[in-house]
């Protein structure tokens, strides 16, 4: 049986559209990166489903499925209050705190939700590829892969993988295109764009440095304040998360664990899916054992 379509609200009473996938007690959610989908995410959601865990994988605010915000509110704190929000209508429903899996967008979500906006809400966290600190370098690489084609858009779905396999040459180009195709939404022009908001990458907060270096004070501010199980995967190519960002976050957040993946860069659970689902597997194990009366 197929995942099962589940709405949210977000901090500004905006739409969130999930896939939960499973059933059981402790609830799993997931966030993706930013200009990704709840898509990324099927692999992984179904392994950690089949654990025993309702895996709610979500569209963030401007992405995929979820609406677009009028107000234009895309910075980090935004994505945060729509976790909050949603941690909430999860967690009445399963009358637990859930476990969240973010990446790198997401994980940003994940580190300002429990260390800053609602302390104690989560169970438990597990930071995709994302650290306080990163390297500008490999985000300004993002967001020019981001924003290359945001206005002209492509052809057709094959030419939208080209330009990916252009970004990511050490990546197999898949030969069903049907994944990619959810990441992209036709429009009436005949053209295909990403399924995201463009105002997300225009916003203020992507493009002012001094807002970035404030988001940056807030994040490792955040981080010293996770009390909370929290493992960290790294791709070990990373262009983001340097071992030297991993060491700093390892100082701030001491009983935190850490997974380096070979082979896998910034997106990790699309390089080694395998490899990732299992990591975060044997983190909810151990998880569930140490909470088990002895």
């Amino acid at each position: 049986m197929g995942p099962k379509r589940v709405d949210f609200q977000g901090a500004e009473q905006n739409t969130l559209v999930a896939d939960r996938y499973g059933t059981g007690e402790q609830p799993v959610i997931m966030l993706h990166g930013g200009g990704q989908t709840r898509h990324s995410w099927v692999g992984a959601a179904r392994r950690i489903a089949d654990l025993g865990h309702p895996v709610y994988a979500l569209d963030q605010r401007g992405h995929g499925e979820s609406a677009w915000v009028g107000s234009g509110h895309y910075a980090f704190d935004d994505f945060a209050g729509d976790l909050v929000a949603v941690t909430r209508q999860v967690g009445a429903l399963h009358r637990r705190k859930p476990v969240v899996v973010g990446a790198s967008l997401g994980g940003f979500a994940g580190m300002l939700a429990e260390g800053q906006q609602n302390p104690g809400g989560l169970s438990a966290l597990v930071l995709v590829d994302i650290t306080p600190r990163i390297d500008m370098g490999g985000v300004s690489k993002i967001l020019g892969f981001m924003g290359e084609r945001v206005d002209e858009g492509f052809a057709d779905v094959e030419e939208a993988a080209e330009a990916i396999a252009r970004y990511l040459p050490n990546r197999a180009r898949p030969k069903d295109l049907s994944g990619l195709s959810k990441n992209l939404r036709l429009h009436e022009d005949g053209r295909y764009r990403w399924h995201w908001d463009p105002a997300f990458l225009k916003s203020k907060h992507h493009q002012d440095p001094a807002r970035a270096e404030a988001a940056q004070v807030a994040m490792l501010e955040a981080a010293g304040n996770l009390s909370l199980p929290v493992l960290l995967v790294r791709g070990q190519n990373s262009e983001l998360v340097s071992m030297d960002h991993v060491r700093e976050f390892q100082d701030l957040v001491p009983h935190s664990f850490f997974t380096d993946i070979r082979n896998a860069g910034h997106m990790v659970a699309g390089d080694r899916n395998d490899v990732f689902a299992g990591a975060v597997e044997d983190f909810l194990i151990k998880l569930k054992s140490d909470a088990e009366p002895a």
